[in-house]
């Protein structure tokens, strides 16, 4: 397919942003190197030995007995042939001159020393760049916040509670803008907070210091015990400021002066059929008459009958599909009618007819090794129910000359809601989206009654099979490389979608509108794609379904079945879908403790708020070594994407780049094929490969 037209400053910024990934890259590669090695790690770790272990805890950090500190010296980690991880809690460490040898220790990406008696001050420890967990909570360490912290721009989380820190805190810690956890409580901090403004915080505590001043509106979502222990503290969560006291109750004033009053109990009107209303006749003793006690039964009658009319209409029509999709159930193929049309139309095995139609064509099919064909030799095919979905039924059919396609047929509801011109406009624009990580669709049928889609056929089965089927003896899990892979390439087809509108020929701004586990399928050769794409504007989806697929649904959305698709929405779904990955559970999974997972990104935010993020990770990957760093970035991306508030949410491309770099920073498996490694975070039209399998279910 030749590029569109207009592509001017695409041309411009991708030799940019190409050469930024480099560096980027580049970084990541100094940071896991910087140029030092292990001679000189160790070099740094006996010095802070001989400056902090008075009481001989560190007696495995012997030289001469444990020449190669990684594996055999306590609480120290290697990967690269650097140390990675130091890990010291509540070792009796002491001493004020011990962590300036650990600023040397520029390979760090977890540093912990919780529950020790080290004092001093905090040194520069900006050269340790790719330091991602800093815990120096519980020691008596003195002075201010260094403000070099903020250079440790991947920090994830920064505990320095508990010691005896004084001065403000650093504005310079909003550089931190991947930091989950800030505690700074129990300390001697003092000024103000209303200049921290950290996006994606998660846990956030500065109690029992001595600050002063407003709390920002961005942190009233924190629960009041995060500011207690700060008399000069003021605004929610807290007691409101001096300045805010009266407004609180004037509005109460005028609320209230502008509520209208209640309507006197004489101007009611009474509900029950039997009590009597006002003017009704009566006889000279009090007793209803005749006429009113006739008239009352026959309104009784009239409105059951109303009622049962409504009810026979409602149910009938869902009592026979029930009985067509029973009889399609049990013989587990779909036989069309092998008769020409004539004038009246074709039956189908449903039971239902439609119009004579056509079969459009969206692409030349030469090229992928594929014919067209007619809509009889559709008919005559034997079709294999693959499941229900929002928009229709999909179906596995298998033509007379042995190929395979996906066809979904579309529901009423959907297929009702919009006109046939802009039934075929909207597939023209489908048609178009041709990219590796994307489901094809290659062709339609329209008439009056009946709606068909066809794609190619994806026979590896959807992420949601790979990850909740069959999780008992025998099944072979998902390992971290498949899921990365698959993450990757679902977003990219996601960056393909968002960015199709902006190649020119006057197309509207594209949304997914229904991204979720069951609809990432997998081809031939395993490469992740989206199916479904753009089917949620067609109509209404039924209510059963849109229930399924309330857990992707963005908090902004409007209530289902209503149609609703937006880029913004397509983001909060795929970090859903990336919560997925990372915990092996799904929106309607079942707790151990016997609850229900209906929101997974609150239920993830309340675990990691306790602290207990290993909890988080499905446990089928902790026999993938090494991935720790790897999952908790990825793990804060997710929660980024899932924001509640739109405009918190990244831009898919920018996903795509986060998660490109976490898969090269991170010890990239050598599984990661060429082909998945070079479709990058393009958005290219390339067309797509020819192995084909099933549409979503």
């Amino acid at each position: 397919m030749p590029r569109n037209s207009g592509g001017g400053a695409s041309a411009i910024l991708l030799p940019l942003f190409l050469s930024a990934l480099l560096l980027r890259c580049f970084v990541c590669y100094a940071d896991g190197d910087g140029g030092g090695s292990l001679d000189a790690d160790v070099a740094a770790l006996s010095d802070f030995r001989l400056a902090a272990d008075r009481s001989g805890a560190l007696a495995s950090w012997d030289l001469a007995a444990n020449p190669a500190p990684c594996g055999t010296w306590r609480g120290v980690s290697c990967a690269g042939g650097r140390v990675t991880r130091l890990v010291l809690e509540g070792f009796g460490l002491s001493g004020d001159a011990a962590l300036p040898a650990l600023a040397r220790l520029d390979g760090l990406r977890v540093l912990s020393l919780k529950g020790n008696g080290l004092t001093g001050a905090i040194p520069d420890l900006s050269p340790l760049a790719g330091l991602k967990l800093l815990f120096l909570a519980g020691n008596s360490l003195s002075g201010p916040i260094p403000p070099s912290i903020g250079a440790l721009y991947r920090l994830y989380r920064l505990d320095l509670s508990f010691n005896n820190l004084s001065g403000v805190v650093p504005p310079e810690l909003n550089r931190l803008d991947r930091l989950l956890t800030l505690r700074l409580d129990s300390n001697r901090l003092s000024g103000g907070i209303d200049g921290i403004a950290l996006p994606v915080l998660q846990d956030f505590n500065v109690s029992n210091n001595v600050l002063t001043g407003r709390i920002p509106v961005a942190m009233a979502k924190f629960p009041a015990g995060a500011f207690g222990g700060n008399a000069g503290l003021c605004s929610a969560p807290l007691p409101p400021c001096k300045d805010e006291a009266q407004q609180p109750n004037a509005s109460a004033a005028v609320n209230a002066s502008a509520m209208p009053p209640c309507p006197p109990a004489a101007a009611m009107v009474a509900s029950s059929p039997s009590a009597k209303p006002a003017g009704a006749a009566t006889s000279g003793k009090g007793k209803m008459s005749r006429a009113a006690v006739v008239a009352i039964v026959a309104g009784d009658f009239a409105v059951v009958g109303l009622v049962a009319g409504l009810l026979f209409c409602y149910f009938w029509p869902r009592l026979s599909g029930r009985r067509s999709a029973r009889r399609l159930r049990e013989g587990e193929k779909i036989v069309y009618s092998s008769s020409p049309y004539g004038a009246t139309g074709v039956v189908t095995a449903a039971g239902g007819t439609f119009e004579r139609g056509k079969m459009v064509f969206l692409e030349d099919l030469s090229s992928s090794g594929g014919k067209r064909f007619e809509l009889d030799d559709l008919l005559r095919a034997s079709a294999e129910m693959l499941g229900k979905g929002g928009c229709g039924t999909a179906y596995k059919a298998v033509l007379g000359d042995g190929s395979v396609v996906a066809v979904k047929r579309l529901r009423d509801a959907t297929a009702a809601a919009a006109s046939k011109k802009d039934f075929e406009h909207h597939m023209t624009v489908l048609g178009r989206l041709r990219h590796p990580n994307i489901v094809p669709l290659n062709a339609y049928y329209y008439a009056r009654d009946e709606k068909l889609l066809v794609y190619e056929f994806m026979p590896n089965g959807s992420l949601f099979s790979l990850l909740h089927g069959n999780r008992g003896p025998g099944r072979t899990p998902l390992d971290w490389a498949a899921r990365m892979r698959i993450a990757s390439a679902a977003a990219r087809g996601l960056a393909y979608i968002h960015h199709a509108s902006r190649r020119g020929s006057g197309t509207p701004r594209l949304a997914h509108g229904n991204i979720k586990s069951t609809n990432i399928l997998l081809d031939k050769a395993g490469v992740a794609r989206l199916a479904d794409c753009g089917l949620a504007q067609l109509g209404p989806s039924p209510a059963a379904a849109a229930a399924r697929s309330a857990g992707y649904r963005a908090p902004e959305a409007p209530p289902p079945p209503r149609p609703w698709a937006s880029q913004k929405g397509d983001v909060y779904a795929f970090g859903v879908v990336l919560l997925e990955l990372l915990t092996g559970r799904c929106p309607g999974s079942e707790l151990p403790n016997g609850g229900v997972v209906v929101e997974l990104p609150r239920w993830v935010q309340s675990v990691v708020r306790e602290e207990w993020t290993s909890e988080v990770f499905d446990l089928e990957l902790m026999k993938d070594k090494g991935i720790e760093e790897e999952m908790v970035a990825m793990l804060q991306l997710a929660l980024t994407c899932a924001s509640a508030a739109p405009d918190q949410r990244p831009k898919i491309g920018y996903v795509v780049k986060m998660i490109e770099e976490i898969r090269a920073c991170g010890e990239a498996s050598p599984s990661h094929e060429s082909m998945d490694e070079s479709s990058g975070v393009s958005v290219s039209d390339s067309p797509a490969v020819s192995e084909g399998g099933a549409i979503s279910q």
